[in-house]
């Protein structure tokens, strides 16, 4: 599961490699709104110039409905297009049409209320890998702040296990340069249960990557509750004066799964 999604202008095609050259698990170019309408035909075409199928990335097209989401699509059935991320989303008829005419795995920005309303639908239409929260604009939709966005993010972390998609990923964190604050974001979108977090600045990617991967206190914890587990030979057990049965044991796996994952190794079969 890719945690870290780091934007790059697309009017800049000179930051292409090197947004690529960082530790980001993807990197999207933003042909919305990173770039001013006189320079988005520009763009568009620095990227498919650009694009190769050896350094795949994903993009950002215009909203549906404006004057550059049909070129914007077509430009994205390239090769060096991963996947391909719809801002603005609301239909899930448009991400099935996004899907179709790309060819690719479709990521709707849920924005805005009517997008959030619509999350379980969107999130169910073929095509669609997983949601992505676009905080900023939903703020200003609703004319509120990011810390009273619990309800859409819990929402948007419903929506996605019941459609059966990856868990969804976070919207950014404006200050670039405020290490606390990128961390804390990214920690408390982990505990609601996202999946990653969309960047806006290479400082930002290894604070998020290492928020979405298990600590070292995570993986010694999980590995003490698989082994009482295994002593009390499937039974439920304590572990610290805390009853460790199967929901518990299943979240340790999990833990271990993905420590696993991450370096390459294999986690218990218990």
């Amino acid at each position: 599961m890719l945690r870290s999604y780091l934007f790059v202008p697309g009017n800049r095609p000179d930051r292409y490699e090197k947004a690529c050259a960082t530790r980001a698990d993807a990197v999207i170019v933003d042909l919305e709104d990173a770039v001013a309408p006189h320079d988005k035909a520009e763009a568009r075409e620095s990227l498919v110039a650009w694009l190769s199928a050896a350094r795949k990335v994903i993009v950002r097209v215009n909203a549906p409905g404006s004057a550059w989401w049909d070129d914007d699509l077509a430009a994205c059935a390239h090769d060096g297009v991963r996947a391909v991320v719809v801002p603005k989303a609301e239909q899930p008829s448009q991400m099935a049409l996004a899907a179709s005419v790309t060819g690719k795995p479709v990521l709707p920005l849920v924005e805005t209320a009517q997008g959030a309303f619509a999350a379980l639908e969107i999130a169910r239409t073929p095509g669609v890998s997983r949601l992505l929260f676009g905080s900023l604009d939903y703020q200003a939709d609703l004319d509120t702040s990011d810390d009273e966005l619990l309800y859409v993010r819990s929402r948007l972390v419903l929506v996605s296990r019941v459609a059966g998609i990856e868990a969804p990923v976070d919207g950014i964190t404006q200050a670039a340069d405020d290490v606390e604050l990128v961390r804390r974001d990214s920690e408390r979108a982990r505990r609601l249960g996202f999946g990653g977090k969309l960047c806006i600045h290479p400082r930002q990617v290894d604070l998020v990557n290492r928020a979405f991967c298990p600590s070292d206190e995570d993986v010694e914890w999980a590995t003490r509750v698989v082994a009482a587990f295994e002593a009390s030979r499937g039974n439920a057990a304590l572990l610290d004066g805390k009853m460790v049965d199967r929901p518990v044991l299943m979240k340790a796996q999990a833990i271990l799964g993905e420590a696993a994952a991450r370096r390459g190794g294999h986690a218990p079969d218990s």
